[in-house]
């Protein structure tokens, strides 16, 4: 939502030329300078003053709430985009304009806990793959963090969310944590010959949508492909090859070991296409994903983007443990991590194939994983 107030044009005029908004940008910038004066080696000195408190959070919806109406930017906002999008899916049923104020919440709430993790060094989700950079004590990083305040003050329109925004967006940067922009754009690159193919399916002659391939990384820094992302490909070739589905999907960011340069979706593409002879525009590459839990909520999301069938069942393939783990405790653990569940299971087919639905809730945006939103 916050990118759609920057790009809209009469949207971004009317939040930039209201007076209450105004005022929280002045004070924001009073903050910010206030904290590179005085803060000096306090890391949380510096966070506080980006981050935004709970009252600022509650006044900016209750503005929000006030200039709302039907027929004004605001309201086009949420009806042309925030709705069709689905990345709100959650507050769907709501009155639009409290959709309006809890997708503010939300996006606030998401720019505090990525500086939490990547500024203040707070506990991320998954501690041994997401955690910060830095020493928070190394007087390098206090200089850094102070420069990164003072260019957060620097973007090119005066909107009362962008300091904080642009801090969070360049934590990231300093980290090396820009993996949610991985090969995006995708449509018009790695997924391109996929999206081609899309187009011209004849979704009758397959009993299944997709084969979802779930990546495994591998432990050790140099290696690219683990022998389990190895395998996976070769269980998900045998069920290409016989027909049942016309797409593979390989799912996995760059994630094991900690801040790999190899994306296992990448590498289990070219592994299909050299190795196993699957031609490249039956497969989609879905890069992002970190966990188990997103492997499912991705795959759904390109689906739904691509204009495949949602409604037809796909197959995951994968070794045994892992594919009864999707089937007997995922749902669970996505209701708990996610909030919902992206997925419900079919028939399970053998140890290593079983058949799950997707849910298109799936494109809800997830406030506190900065790396797969």
């Amino acid at each position: 939502m916050l990118t759609l107030f920057q790009q809209l044009p009469e949207l971004r005029k009317m939040l930039s030329t209201d007076t209450a908004f105004s005022n929280i940008y002045k004070s924001k910038t009073a903050q910010v300078n206030e904290a590179v004066a005085t803060c000096k080696t306090d890391i949380t000195c510096y966070a506080k003053a980006l981050k935004f408190t709970n009252e600022e959070i509650a006044d900016i919806g209750n503005r929000l709430a006030l200039l709302y109406t039907e027929n004004n930017p605001l309201g086009n906002l949420v009806k042309n985009h925030l709705i069709p999008s689905g990345c709100y899916a959650m507050f769907a049923k709501e009155q639009r304009k409290t959709l309006l104020v809890k997708a503010w919440e939300q996006d606030a709430h998401a720019i505090n806990y990525a500086i939490g993790v990547y500024v203040e060094g707070n506990k991320p989700n998954y501690p041994k793959i997401d955690s910060i950079s830095f020493n928070l004590k190394d007087k390098t990083f206090a200089e850094l963090t102070s420069a990164s305040a003072l260019l957060a003050l620097h973007g090119n329109n005066k909107l009362f969310f962008e300091p904080a925004m642009l801090f969070a967006l360049e934590a990231l940067e300093l980290n090396e944590r820009n993996e949610a922009a991985d090969y995006e754009p995708m449509n018009k690159g790695v997924n391109l010959a996929a999206i081609n193919q899309i187009k011209k399916t004849d979704w009758k002659k397959y009993p299944y949508s997709v084969i979802l391939v779930p990546g495994a990384g591998p432990e050790e820094k140099d290696v690219a492909l683990s022998a389990g992302g190895m395998i996976r490909c070769r269980l998900a070739a045998i069920q290409y090859k016989k027909g049942v589905a016309p797409f593979i999907v390989v799912s996995g960011g760059r994630v094991h070991p900690y801040k790999t340069k190899f994306s296992e979706a990448y590498e289990m593409k070219k592994f299909l296409i050299k190795v196993l002879q699957i031609p490249e525009s039956a497969i989609i590459m879905e890069p992002h994903a970190r966990h188990t839990t997103t492997n499912l909520r991705n795959c759904a999301r390109l689906m739904f983007r691509y204009g495949m069938p949602v409604d037809k069942p796909g197959l995951a393939c994968t070794v045994k443990s892992q594919s009864y783990n999707i089937t007997n405790l995922l749902p669970e653990r996505c209701k708990k991590e996610l909030g919902y569940y992206p997925y419900k299971n079919g028939k399970r087919l053998s140890d290593t194939e079983s058949e799950f639905y997707l849910n298109t809730t799936s494109l809800q945006i997830d406030f506190d994983e900065p790396l797969d939103p």
